[in-house]
């Protein structure tokens, strides 16, 4: 499949945002939700921000306190000796008796970019969405935008040492916003809710994460209002003898095309190597798939995807679709913004039932 990757990419780093925390820095911009406002292209980043740190023996870690101080940024030093702990992940620090993670090795948000054009993008300088509550003290993660009229759904992973579950928030301006709580509980993320009701239901693409039975799939929930969620359903999982064998789930808010819903989404080897592929559901009933891709439409390839904060990712949120140009927003080795154009026709010839 021809992918045209934008030969600015990567579209924004992280030397291109200025931290917001007092003593951190930006070590990833990627993961952005994507929608068009006032006739421009609208992504909001999910920003990473990690303190500094100058001793090589120590890891310093933040989480916001909403237990005792109400929400205050807080830096935890670990020493790299203490048994206690795995340090072996770039993203996550595990107690080593139980492989549970005790803390995040940075903290998200999320922050606004906006663009005329597409590709040349101007940063807010403060969070758009910020952590507010007790489920968000370690991060707001991943956003997805979902345009129903007037109003922006915007569905995030709302991530907390109780689990990752899946937040919602509302918006008609990107100024205003009205929050919705936690959509669905933990251990849930990979949200995308359908841009229209079909056949008098919301629908959403998600992905709950078994601990003892299953594996990490794509499944389908519906709902009366956007609020709350049920009739859960398995869509699709993970292939034990292919690319897209260790995990799956929603990419970008599904499109709706002649032939039916076309959904962009991500899988993970058992190498932790994401790719992108694509799925086509029935029009009015979307727990039908209809066809798939059997290889992946954008994988890792350009140096900035293999290599990066965390190497052989490509990962998206969200596209932008003009006539036959799909444009894909994605973050790329969890570090970076990257863009890039495929052809619908394209996609949806290499679909097979």
């Amino acid at each position: 499949m021809e992918i045209k990757r934008f030969h600015e990419n990567p579209l924004i780093k992280p030397s291109d945002v200025k931290p917001y925390y007092i003593d951190h820095e930006v070590i990833g911009v990627f993961n952005a939700g994507v929608a068009k406002y006032k006739n421009e292209t609208v992504l909001l980043l999910r920003i990473a921000e990690r303190p500094l740190n100058t001793n090589p023996n120590t890891v310093k870690v933040s989480f916001f306190d909403f237990e005792k101080e109400d929400g205050k940024l807080t830096i935890v030093e670990l020493d790299k000796n203490d048994d206690r702990y795995d340090f072996s992940d770039p993203r996550s620090i595990y107690f080593r008796d139980s492989r549970r993670i005790a803390y995040l090795t940075s903290i998200s948000y999320i922050r606004m970019a906006r663009s005329k054009d597409g590709r040349h993008f101007d940063i807010d300088d403060k969070p758009l969405i910020y952590p507010e509550n007790n489920q968000e003290s370690w991060g707001m993660e991943d956003p997805r935008v979902t345009q129903i009229g007037d109003t922006y759904y915007i569905q995030y992973s709302s991530v907390s040492p109780n689990g990752i579950g899946v937040g919602l928030i509302s918006t008609k301006n990107f100024t205003d916003f009205k929050r919705h709580g936690l959509m669905l509980h933990p251990q849930n993320k990979d949200v995308a809710i359908f841009p229209e009701k079909i056949n008098g239901k919301y629908y959403a693409l998600h992905r709950p994460v078994p601990k003892e039975i299953g594996t990490p799939d794509i499944w389908l929930a519906e709902s009366d209002n956007l609020m709350y969620w049920g009739n859960h359903q398995f869509l699709l999982g993970v292939s034990e003898n292919s690319w897209e064998n260790g995990r799956i789930g929603g990419g970008a808010v599904p499109i709706r095309t002649e032939k039916g819903w076309l959904a962009i989404y991500h899988a993970a080897d058992k190498n932790d190597r994401y790719c992108l592929g694509a799925l086509l559901l029935d029009l009015n009933d979307p727990s039908k798939i209809l066809a798939k891709t059997n290889e992946p439409i954008l994988e890792p390839e350009a140096p900035y995807e293999k290599e990066g904060f965390f190497g052989n990712v490509v990962f998206t949120c969200g596209i932008i679709e003009d006539g036959d140009d799909i444009t894909i927003y994605y973050g790329a080795a969890d570090e970076y913004i990257a863009g890039a154009v495929v052809s619908l026709k394209e996609i949806m010839s290499k679909l097979t039932s």
